[in-house]
């Protein structure tokens, strides 16, 4: 397997993941306009940091997010980590995030910050990596309609 750098370019690999992924397991309803719209808002945004996992030259898993600053530290917020159905449950996303972990702190983020769903599959995965509910901050949100 083999990680490398993602770029725009590689929107169109990544989609189908994407889609796969959501729309299969956990209910959505995404498109390639609007899953390639919210990729898109990530990489293209200032300070944007992404990686792909390709096997044999097929993407099979990817992560977008970004540096993030703030007055004493820099932070990496992870927005997504997507990997293939067929691949999970193999230690192959654990691998990949420690991997993203570890070349974000090579480049200069003290931290990882990332929103998961409140759920057992989640809260595995991302126990196992190190990672805490955070006791200084709350999601807020304001639904309208």
């Amino acid at each position: 397997m083999q990680i490398r750098e993602m770029t725009t370019a590689d929107i169109p690999a990544i989609l189908p993941l994407y889609i796969s992924y959501y729309n299969k397991h956990e209910g959505g309803n995404w498109t390639e306009e609007t899953a390639g719209k919210r990729i898109r808002q990530v990489i293209c945004m200032e300070d944007s940091f992404s990686l792909i996992l390709e096997e044999n030259n097929s993407a099979i898993g990817f992560a977008v997010g970004y540096f993030k600053r703030y007055d004493d530290i820099i932070g990496y917020t992870l927005e997504e980590i997507i990997i293939a159905y067929d691949f999970q449950n193999k230690g192959i996303g654990s691998a990949f995030l420690s991997e993203l972990e570890q070349i974000v702190r090579e480049k200069g983020a003290s931290c990882v910050e990332l929103q998961a769903v409140s759920d057992e599959h989640h809260e595995r995965f991302y126990g196992r990596a190190g990672h805490r509910n955070a006791k200084n901050f709350v999601m807020k949100v304001k639904w309208f309609g």
